[in-house]
């Protein structure tokens, strides 16, 4: 997650399905977590980032994978869009898109708040592909 001076976080409206989420996605083979979130937001948004902590676990059963959210600060770029995000935005934490991902609003809440140590949350329900089909 990505925060500007001013608090807002950065979010990307993906192109399918068409919600806004943060900057994010799988991890590839061999990769590390914290370089995965980098590799990412470099790919989704442009920017080069650097993670600073770790602000949420969260248990996507079914999916079964978890779902880590990390603090990150810009070290180069500016947001632009790309084939995964047809728009960027910065948003105020408590004002939210309406078509955001449902499950962003508490893990954005919870990097907000957080302290030293990392929310572990249990969030069930199903894979956003599924809500949100093609």
């Amino acid at each position: 997650m990505i925060r500007d001076v001013d608090g807002r976080v950065l979010l990307a409206l993906r192109r399918r399905p068409p919600i806004w989420n943060l900057p994010g996605g799988s991890v590839e083979e061999g990769e590390a977590p914290w370089d995965a979130a980098v590799r990412e937001t470099r790919e989704e948004v442009g920017l080069d980032g650097e993670v600073e902590r770790l602000t949420g676990v969260y248990d996507r059963s079914p999916d079964g994978d978890p779902v880590l959210v990390f603090a990150c600060r810009v070290v180069a770029g500016e947001p632009m869009t790309s084939p995964e995000a047809v728009r960027v935005g910065w948003f105020a934490p408590d004002d939210l898109p309406t078509e955001i991902n449902p499950y962003q609003p508490q893990r954005i809440a919870d990097a907000v708040q957080a302290g030293p140590a990392a929310a572990l949350r249990h969030q069930p329900g199903p894979s956003v592909r599924m809500l949100f089909p093609d």
